[in-house]
């Protein structure tokens, strides 16, 4: 069996760093060689010299980043192989939002894969997550915590089906947006749902790809003052956060954060992150030689799988 290189993917200030491929992971800052994990602002960076990503994630990113050049973008649809120097890649669905990969890397026989943010729970507004055998699981650790068990989004978004006051429905634009505007569509059909006009694109971005989202219509003011008073008006953050004072809406954000559910009307626990259980399942599956952890605290997992499988950190260089 091949040994594992400590070194294989290494933090950088740039990002995640694979010395032998020479590209980078998810970087915050431009580079040469940039795989984008999905299309989420803290992953997708414009300013790339040449970027690899799946097709969805091309579409957002050239939506959000309207002077990173077209040519710059190298389509890798799933399971399609490509090579960086000497290290095979190709991208599996991780289930997150659409479009979003986790990344096999091959490399003298050892498989390493990234998992980027992923998620366990069916969401058919994206491609349901995959999982293959790895050496090494780089694993996000978002939510890697055993007190954090993330509830059934039915059961959830069942909650705004029981007021009858109008909401105004905190989300982040891309991914959360779609995935609650279709659960509400099925699961409140009551409610009439309103969009706010910068998370539009997104939602008719979905579609272009085939997801039906269900039903919704823009946001018009005059909608939300006249009866009745069945109507839940989905906004991105900084709109949410912007209408604290807001009259006769109830407010309601959607999160997997204890702390976003505060000063509230109601709590709405939908995360698109894996909880610890499902994490623990996940491992369980793809059977790694070692875990490194990425995006959070991955000591109790280090803790957990005490003399098993080698836990830490992934490695900081300089």
């Amino acid at each position: 069996m091949a040994d594992v290189l400590a070194d294989f993917l290494v933090q950088r200030p740039e990002g995640y760093y694979c010395r032998y491929g020479d590209f980078f992971i998810d970087p915050l800052l431009p580079v040469d060689n940039a795989l984008i994990s999905h299309a989420h602002a803290d992953h997708a960076t414009p300013g790339h010299r040449r970027i690899f990503c799946t097709p969805p994630t091309t579409v957002f990113m050239q939506h959000r980043y309207r002077q990173q050049p077209l040519q710059s973008f190298f389509d890798q649809p799933y399971h399609q192989l490509f090579s960086l120097q000497e290290v095979k890649l190709y991208f599996i669905p991780a289930g997150h939002m659409l479009g979003s990969a986790q990344i096999v890397m091959e490399y003298r026989g050892v498989r390493y894969v990234y998992t980027g943010d992923y998620k366990v729970q069916p969401d058919h507004t994206c491609e349901p997550l995959e999982t293959i055998a790895a050496d090494v699981l780089i694993t996000e650790s978002t939510f890697a915590n055993p007190e954090i068990i993330h509830p059934d989004p039915v059961s959830e978004i069942a909650k705004l089906a029981g007021t009858s006051a109008n909401l105004l429905l905190g989300a982040y634009a891309l991914g959360k947006a779609q995935r609650l505007t279709s659960l509400i569509d099925q699961y409140c059909p009551d409610r009439r749902i309103l969009i706010h006009h910068s998370i539009l694109p997104f939602h008719r971005i979905y579609e272009s790809f085939g997801i039906g989202i269900g039903r919704y219509e823009p946001y018009n003011r005059k909608e939300m003052k006249v009866l009745p008073a069945n109507k839940i008006y989905i906004v991105p953050p900084f709109t949410f956060n912007s209408y604290f004072r807001a009259t006769n809406v109830l407010r309601v954000f959607a999160s997997g954060w204890k702390r976003l559910q505060q000063h509230n009307h109601l709590e709405l626990y939908i995360s698109d992150h894996v909880d610890w259980q499902d994490i623990l399942a996940y491992i369980a599956i793809m059977k790694p030689r070692e875990i490194w952890t990425i995006h959070g605290d991955g000591q109790p997992l280090a803790a957990h799988f005490s003399g098993v499988i080698p836990v830490r950190p992934l490695q900081l260089m300089p």
